[in-house]
C-alpha cells in the first residue's frame, strides 16, 4: 500500500498539481488525497479509475506491477500535459493576434515574448 502511496504522489507531482487541485480532479476531498499518499488509505476502485484516465497510465502501473506508465495499448499523453499544449498554443495564437508582423519592433517584442513564454513553461 505504501508503494501505491508513493506511485500516486509522483504522478501527482510530475504533473505539478497540489493536493487540493488533485482533489478537485477526483471530486474527493484533500484529506483523502493525503491518505492515499501517505498509505494511510487504498483508494477505492472509481478513483484507481480516475487516476489511470486522467494521467493516461495503465492499472498495472497504479498497482507497482509493473515500472512501465503504458499499458500494451497506451500511447502516453497524460491529461495535464494536454491542458498545457493546449493552453501554449492559445498563448502563441493571442500574441500572433497582437502584434502586427509587418513593423520590425513589433516582431522582436513578439519573439522575446514567446521565448519567455517557453522559458517560463519548461520550469
Amino acid at each position: 500500500m505504501e508503494q501505491i502511496g508513493k506511485r500516486l504522489r509522483s504522478l501527482r507531482e510530475s504533473a505539478r498539481l497540489t493536493q487540493v487541485r488533485m482533489a478537485e480532479v477526483l471530486g474527493v476531498q484533500q484529506s483523502r488525497i493525503n491518505r492515499y499518499e501517505s498509505g494511510q488509505s487504498t483508494p477505492p476502485a472509481e478513483i484507481f479509475i480516475k487516476y489511470a484516465d486522467y494521467f493516461d497510465v495503465s492499472m498495472d502501473y497504479l498497482y507497482c506491477r509493473t515500472d512501465d506508465p503504458r499499458g500494451k495499448l497506451y500511447d502516453y499523453q497524460p491529461q495535464a500535459l494536454r491542458e498545457k499544449v493546449a493552453q501554449n498554443q492559445e498563448m502563441r495564437e493571442f500574441i500572433d493576434m497582437c502584434f502586427d508582423p509587418k513593423a520590425p519592433v513589433n516582431k522582436r517584442l513578439k519573439e522575446a515574448l514567446l521565448r519567455i513564454m517557453e522559458e517560463a513553461s519548461e520550469e
